[in-house]
């Protein structure tokens, strides 16, 4: 027994071709690519079911993504008819993954940028007997200044090594 119909996605076709591009586009990221195929197969009027079975997604995502299109559908026209060349940027915006909550960062920015100045700084300064600074005793020498509470040689090794 088939359950009731989405609602269709209507696409018009400036977007149609906007997906199209970044669906033939050698260097779209595989997650768009597979986003903007939902899309048109949802466009030609498969439920999701369908498109689950066609593009082996499961119904959560064609869910997901056919309820993420129509809250920009609206959006989308009025920027087509305002900026055409606008279009495709926000195609990408609405296929793009949301910020996800993740941990808060350990280390502020000032903090970061206090560990490498003292890596920057010369041992002997602060007393050191050595000539180069290694990673835990750069971790060291932070937590004795009082720039973090506690940090592995590995943070460090990582905070400097981005500066490369």
């Amino acid at each position: 027994m088939p359950g009731p119909r989405p609602t269709p996605i209507v696409l018009t076709e400036r977007q149609r071709a906007v997906l199209e591009r970044m669906i033939r586009r050698e260097t779209s990221p595989q997650r768009l690519v597979r986003r903007a195929r939902l899309m048109i197969e949802m466009a030609r009027g498969a439920n999701n079911g369908e498109v689950t079975r066609r593009l082996e997604h499961t119904r959560k995502v064609a869910t997901t993504w056919r309820r993420r299109w129509l809250e920009a559908a609206p959006h989308l026209v009025s920027a087509e008819a305002d900026d055409p060349s606008a279009l495709e940027g926000m195609i990408a915006a609405v296929l793009a993954d949301r910020p996800r909550p993740g941990t808060p960062d350990t280390f502020t920015p000032e903090q970061i940028v206090q560990v490498i100045a003292i890596a920057c700084e010369d041992p002997a300064a602060s007393d050191r007997p050595i000539n180069h600074w290694t990673a835990g005793e750069i971790a060291d020498e932070a937590i004795k200044r009082g720039v973090v509470a506690a940090i592995s040689a590995r943070s460090v090794s990582r905070f400097l090594a981005r500066q490369r």
